[in-house]
């Protein structure tokens, strides 16, 4: 169970890594509630299992796993992202006669 926990407070976690650098106030508040109430879960799930290491090592897999999936979504929406400024920065210039354009 604390594998797919794991998955999931890092997809939590990388939510609240993106509204906090674009200044969402209430949101971050809210990614952040429920980040505690996982970890709390998570704590204690280890804590009453404290001699199993194989929890423990099952939990951290699964932050793994949700660390990478999601760094590797926000890649690609970033990439499409930049592919589509740069095509409609190219159909500007394309329209406006081949002149230069100033950001």
């Amino acid at each position: 169970m604390l594998f797919f926990v794991g998955i999931l407070e890092m997809l939590i976690v990388t939510i609240w890594t993106k509204v906090v650098t674009k200044s969402k106030v209430l949101a971050s508040g809210v990614v952040t509630v429920i980040n505690v109430m996982i970890w709390y879960y998570v704590v204690q799930t280890i804590v009453d299992n404290i001699s199993d290491w194989k929890i423990a090592l099952m939990y951290a897999l699964g932050c793994a796993i949700g660390t990478a999936g999601s760094t590797y979504f926000y890649q690609i929406v970033e990439k499409k992202k930049r592919a589509e400024k740069r095509a409609a920065r190219q159909k500007q210039i394309l329209s406006n006669g081949l002149q230069t354009i100033k950001n």
